[in-house]
């Protein structure tokens, strides 16, 4: 009788009972793995699809061609109109520079809001995790509540007084004031992420660096925030695609300044109709910062979880 095994598969012997075992167990991983792999094709497809559109001329789109160089022929249709093709380029395109100006923008509102939200909605958390607060009836859970209870209202609720707020503090159609709203907005969510990061600390590692010498801010910053950064690097990801897709306050409070990709993407309409290949390459263009931040931090996080092991 001999051995089989592979990397992942478990040592069986060549006998009946090992033979089905075998099989019943490589029946399961082919099972879950096309589950995987059907799963990352739907989630993925969108992103195929936009970015194939966006190479499409008009008839193609109207035809629903999906795989270049079969079914079309790829062309700059999309970039052109955005002078981001590699004959328009190097000329002067008054498009490419509205597409930068949103660009700039949505960048700016969007590490801006995601960076103040990550850092006071980091405090927020440490102190409801770590002490215990009482405002008339409110105690720490029910003020957790309260911050969450923000994301209930749908947006155009908040429509009217944020649009005459704006207008008598002068921040219609300014970054600072997108920045603001955008802090108000991603708050709520970063405060409950942050507040379980904190729960999970335990306590003990703070009260042995106060006794060797360190006051609560320097727990909290030198013991407390390494081990949590996993946490706010997440917190961070998930505001900044928040802020920067975001796009019905975007719409309402700027107007010529200030206004984001998402704002100009919407935009892609004629008396035509839609302009598809446009709006799939504009769509691109917004999605691929995205993808390289996710791609850059996610080795900060596996980097902030092993650091937190080990500590």
């Amino acid at each position: 009788m001999t051995l089989a095994q592979t990397r992942d598969e478990p040592i069986f012997l060549d006998t009946e009972a090992d033979l089905a075992h075998r099989a019943k167990w490589w029946t399961g991983r082919v099972f879950v793995y096309g589950a995987l792999l059907l799963w990352t094709v739907i989630c993925l497809f969108p992103i195929y699809w936009t970015i194939t559109t966006s190479f499409k001329l008009a008839p193609d789109v109207m035809r629903g061609n999906l795989v270049p160089f079969w079914d079309f022929t790829p062309a700059w249709r999309g970039w052109q109109g955005l002078g981001l093709s590699p004959e328009t380029l190097m000329q002067t395109s008054t498009v490419r520079e509205e597409f930068m100006k949103r660009f700039l923008n949505s960048v700016i509102t969007s590490l801006s809001a995601s960076a103040l939200a990550v850092a006071l909605g980091s405090l927020a958390a440490y102190g409801l995790s770590r002490f215990s607060y009482r405002f008339g009836y409110m105690k720490n859970a029910d003020i957790s509540f309260f911050f969450l209870s923000q994301l209930i209202l749908p947006p155009v609720v908040l429509a009217l007084p944020f649009l005459v707020l704006y207008r008598e503090l002068d921040l219609l159609d300014t970054r600072i004031g997108l920045i603001l709203l955008y802090t108000l907005t991603v708050l709520p969510i970063v405060i409950w992420i942050m507040r379980d990061q904190f729960a999970a600390i335990p306590t003990e590692l703070e009260e042995a660096a106060m006794v060797d010498g360190l006051g609560v801010w320097g727990a909290f910053f030198h013991i407390v925030l390494p081990i949590a950064l996993p946490g706010m690097v997440a917190a961070f990801i998930l505001s900044l695609v928040l802020c920067w897709n975001e796009y019905f306050f975007a719409a309402l409070l700027t107007s010529t300044e200030a206004k984001t990709l998402p704002v100009m993407v919407a935009s892609q309409t004629g008396s035509q109709g839609i302009n598809w290949w446009s709006m799939a390459a504009l769509s691109t263009a917004a999605i691929a910062p995205l993808v390289v931040i996710g791609i850059v931090l996610e080795r900060y996080i596996i980097k902030g979880m092993a650091a937190g092991a080990v500590k």
